[in-house]
């Protein structure tokens, strides 16, 4: 009896010891594993940057499609027992740019736009169609050339306007000269001090074209299965702040599978020309610049997203 039970302990402690053995063996060669992995995730990143700095074009886009319908019949817990809704909207955000040696050409375009509808069925006159709720739409094209690695003299051109509603009514064209600064990869900041910019409306007793300012701020980075863009665009006039305006822009896009992920796009604006628009002749109002409320615009928007 002494015998088996010494015999079990020591198989016991020599399985133990295996175990234990085996285990820190495992652990070693996992870890020499991940640092084998990383040092390759090094050698492709390092890759990568030497194709993105070579010349030549480089193109993509991605995008964020949202929406939702519904339908309710004799629901009579809520205001509205019998109604059909939905809202639908999509964002696009696509790049073109050249890299040569000399100089660069950047073009991208961001298309923003969205629908809602809710079509009372008690109610003959409300509408059942789609309105636009969310319409920007803007395109731009940038050429500089490189006086050093980070620095180039700029002309920019750049174009804002609806699409749905109210086709360049009021529409924007900026044109101007500077200079481009280039810190970091990915990252573009443009100061041209030298910028006219043209407004298109048939309010011209509101909207005034004026000379001033540009400075535009963009990054547009893609990191695995992470895209992202953030777009500030300013105009500065020299004229009057009334005359001046402001938008930022931001989309991000995460892939869960193939080319299909989620998207997250918000905006923010203001433009004291369009408060007064909004306010006089939607409204009824009968303000001036000093009076009326330039408050902030925004959107967002949440939904499936798509890229390539």
């Amino acid at each position: 009896m002494k015998k088996l039970v010494l015999t079990l302990v020591a198989t016991f402690a020599l399985a133990s010891s295996y175990g234990q053995t085996t285990e820190a063996e495992l652990k070693a060669e996992k870890k020499a594993k991940n640092d084998s992995i990383a040092a390759i995730q090094g050698r492709v990143d390092a890759i990568q940057k030497e194709i993105d700095n070579m010349p030549g074009w480089k193109k993509g886009a991605f995008g964020t499609i949202g929406g939702s319908l519904s339908n309710f019949n004799n629901w009579y817990a809520q205001g509205t027992p019998n109604n059909s809704s939905g809202t639908i909207g999509f964002t696009v955000n696509a790049f073109a740019n050249l890299k040569q040696e000399k100089f660069f050409w950047n073009n991208s375009l961001n298309a923003n736009l969205s629908w809602v509808k809710l079509d009372d069925k008690d109610d003959d006159t409300d509408s059942d169609e789609f309105e636009a709720t969310t319409d920007v739409f803007t395109i731009t094209s940038l050429y500089g050339r490189n006086l050093t690695k980070h620095f180039a003299l700029s002309a920019l051109g750049e174009y804002r306007t609806t699409i749905i509603n109210n086709f360049n009514d009021p529409g924007y064209l900026d044109l101007g000269i500077g200079g481009t600064w280039t810190p970091i990869q990915d990252l573009v900041v443009v100061i041209h001090p030298l910028n006219y910019n043209f407004v298109f409306s048939d309010e011209d007793a509101i909207y005034e074209s004026s000379l001033g300012a540009k400075i535009v701020a963009d990054y547009t980075k893609k990191l695995g299965a992470i895209s992202f863009k953030t777009n500030l665009s300013s105009f500065l006039s020299y004229e009057s702040s009334d005359l001046s305006s402001v938008t930022w822009t931001n989309s991000f896009g995460y892939t869960l599978w193939k080319m299909i992920g989620v998207g997250f796009d918000f905006g923010l604006r203001s433009n004291k020309q369009e408060a007064l628009d909004y306010s006089n002749n939607t409204l009824g109002n009968s303000d001036t610049f000093d009076t009326v409320d330039n408050d902030l615009q925004t959107f967002w928007m949440l939904g499936l997203n798509y890229s390539f």
